[in-house]
């Protein structure tokens, strides 16, 4: 029997929404919030009542009956660290969505919206890997300095998918391959996965590793902290300058890498230095990322908005396809890669995580 489910996924200025029987999309829209509706609320929680309102609207315009919903699937928020897989929204999970347990995102809304749909409907609540999703193995912790340990935040839900996608597709069991995954978006991570475990990965919401379109990366330590107290920055100009304008940003003034490859084929060097530099650093990420499977790599999966670069994507092939074949799946379809966790949980394919 096919399940219908609603799929919320909350951004800062939006709120992205699909409505799907079993896989197959029946309808999706993003509801865009302008910033002097925002601004009336005090926190990211408040926003609740005002973006389950406007979602609950948008399904009797499209004539959708609620009662035919078999499940509510929301983006997952800043919990605690917690492993991959398909969570029910339980008590315990909702008060830590509501606090902000590792930060207030607008993510976090993803399970309290769905938690508090399907509760009127009497049907199960589902977030699937937030970003906060932690398999890191011990030694990959250790940062050099104790009281900065590394930490796990990634594009955990695309980057889960993909990897599931590709072993579905080669007709073999996720966790008998090793993989690396680079999902290439406004944050870039790589994450190094060993039998379904992702057991390495740069945190790519802090903007560790390469830079991108709007993370500096990994930048000169010594520099930075004389940078940090030179009297010129606040905490959170510094901040912006690494997480928000650093990168492609930083140097182009834009964080649109269509725009970039068009004055790469346009000949503009300057353009053209940065855009391989890009490049460069992701691959030398693959290639640490490499060490850790110990050189044993059955794939390398590209995936994230800029993964439709094929430009891009060849220059980085160039530098790293030594290490294993790629396999491109550009985009990020976050609804069906919410939509196919929850169902595997349903199906009885994958046990319910408990959080």
């Amino acid at each position: 029997m096919s399940i219908k489910s609603l799929i919320i996924n909350p951004g800062s200025t939006s709120t992205k929404i699909g409505v799907y029987e079993d896989e197959t999309l029946l309808f999706e829209q993003t509801l865009r919030h302008s910033t002097e509706e925002i601004s009336k609320y005090a926190s990211i929680f408040e926003q609740k009542d005002f973006r389950k309102e406007i979602i609950v609207n948008l399904l009797k315009e499209k004539n959708f009956p609620l009662e035919e919903l078999g499940m509510i699937v929301g983006r997952g928020g800043m919990l605690k660290a917690i492993p991959s897989g398909t969570y029910q929204v339980t008590d315990s999970l909702l008060h830590d969505l509501q606090i902000g347990k590792q930060g207030q995102h607008a993510s976090n809304l993803g399970g309290i919206l769905a938690r508090e749909i399907g509760d009127s409907l009497n049907i199960p609540s589902f977030i699937v890997d937030p970003v906060v999703v932690d398999e890191l193995t011990d030694v990959a912790r250790l940062s050099g300095v104790p009281e900065l340990p590394r930490k796990s935040v990634f594009h955990a839900l695309n980057q889960k998918a993909v990897a599931k996608r590709y072993a579905k597709e080669i007709g073999k069991p996720y966790d008998t391959l090793r993989l690396l995954v680079v999902h290439l978006g406004g944050g870039v991570s790589v994450g190094a996965h060993e039998y379904g475990k992702v057991v390495d990965v740069n945190n790519a919401l802090d903007g560790e590793g390469a830079f991108s379109p709007e993370r500096a990366g990994n930048v000169p330590v010594g520099a930075l902290i004389k940078l940090c107290f030179s009297g010129e920055y606040t905490e959170k100009e510094i901040y912006s300058k690494i997480v928000g304008k650093g990168g492609i940003t930083a140097y182009l003034g834009t964080n649109d890498m269509r725009e970039v490859e068009n004055k790469v084929l346009e000949g503009d060097e300057k353009v053209t230095l940065v855009y391989n530099a890009f490049a460069y650093q992701v691959a030398k990420d693959l290639g640490a990322m490499s060490t850790v499977l110990k050189g044993q790599v059955d794939q390398i999966i590209v995936t994230g908005g800029i993964a439709y670069d094929k430009m891009l994507v060849r220059t980085l092939s160039e530098r790293a396809e030594w290490i294993a074949p790629f396999t491109i799946y550009p985009g990020e379809d976050e609804l069906l890669a919410l939509v196919q966790g929850a169902l595997r949980v349903m199906n009885k394919e994958e046990e319910v995580m408990v959080y």
